[in-house]
C-alpha cells in the first residue's frame, strides 16, 4: 500500500468521475500521487468506484456534485478550503450527449447540453481557480464534435465548441497562476456514447475505432502536471486521426 505524504496531498477535482473517462482520469491521477476528489451525481456507482481505488492504497474521495448547480460548487469549494487540501487541479470532464438532428432537437435538449457541457465548467473554474494559491491547472474536456461537422450532434457540438472558447478566455484571465487547457477526444467507448449510432464518428478515423478511456487519461495527467508548465490556452485533439482527414 502506498504511503500518502504531505506532498501527495495536492488535490485534483474530477467531475463526472463515477464511470467512463472521468473514472479513468481519476484513477491515473491517483496512481501518480495526487489526492483525487471524484464528483458525480451517480452516487452509488461513484462511491463504489472510489472505494475500489482506495483498496489499492490511493488517496481518493467521492463527493456528490451537480455541475449545473452553483450552490453545489460553492459547498465543494468551502469544504476543500476548510481541510488540508492543496487544490492544484480541476478536470471538467462531466458531460452529456443526446444524439439528434437539428429538426428533432428540442429547446430543452439544447439547453441541457449548454448547462452541463458549458455552464458546468464555467462554474467549476469560477469556484475552484481561487483555491489554487500557488500554481494550478484546469483541463476542460471538449470533443472533436466541436471541430468537425457531423449530422446529429448540433446541441452537443455547439456546447463543446463554446467550451473551447471559454478555455481560451479563462487561460488569459487566470494566468500566470493557473493554466487552462482543453482536450478534444474523438469517439470514446463510454456509457455516454450509448445514445449515438453504432460506432459514432470513429469509423471515419484512420484508426477506425473508439478509444478506450484509459487512452485519453495520460494526456489529462500531463496537462495537470508540472511537466506542462508552459502550456496554457491550448487545444489538444486525441482522436485516432479523425481531424486529420
Amino acid at each position: 500500500m502506498n504511503t500518502i505524504t504531505a506532498v501527495q496531498r495536492r488535490t485534483v477535482v474530477v467531475t463526472g468521475a463515477a464511470r467512463g473517462q472521468g473514472a479513468a482520469h481519476a484513477a491515473l491521477l491517483a496512481r501518480t500521487g495526487y489526492r483525487v476528489v471524484m464528483t458525480d451525481v451517480l452516487d452509488e456507482i461513484g462511491e463504489q468506484y472510489a472505494a475500489t481505488v482506495r483498496t489499492r492504497g490511493y488517496d481518493v474521495d467521492y463527493r456528490r456534485l451537480d455541475v449545473t448547480d452553483e450552490a453545489d460548487w460553492a459547498r465543494l469549494a468551502s469544504s476543500l478550503a476548510a481541510t488540508d487540501a492543496a487544490v492544484c487541479g480541476l478536470v471538467n470532464n462531466a458531460g452529456i450527449l443526446r444524439y439528434g438532428l437539428i429538426s428533432d432537437t428540442s429547446v430543452q435538449t439544447w439547453t441541457l447540453h449548454e448547462r452541463v457541457n458549458t455552464l458546468g465548467p464555467f462554474l467549476g473554474i469560477r469556484a475552484l481557480a481561487p483555491l489554487m494559491t500557488t500554481t494550478g491547472s484546469i483541463v476542460n474536456v471538449s470533443s472533436t464534435a466541436a471541430l468537425v461537422g457531423s449530422a446529429g450532434y448540433a446541441a452537443y457540438a455547439a456546447s463543446k465548441a463554446a467550451l473551447i472558447a471559454l478555455t481560451k478566455v479563462a487561460a488569459v484571465e487566470c494566468a500566470p497562476r493557473v493554466r487552462v487547457n482543453v482536450v478534444c477526444p474523438g469517439g470514446v467507448a463510454t456509457p455516454m456514447n450509448d445514445d449515438e449510432p453504432a460506432g459514432g464518428t470513429s469509423s471515419d478515423a484512420p484508426l477506425a475505432r473508439r478509444a478506450r478511456p484509459e487512452e485519453i487519461s495520460p494526456l489529462i495527467q500531463y496537462l495537470i502536471s508540472e511537466a506542462s508548465s508552459f502550456v496554457t490556452g491550448s487545444t489538444f485533439t486525441i482522436d485516432g486521426g479523425l481531424t486529420a482527414v
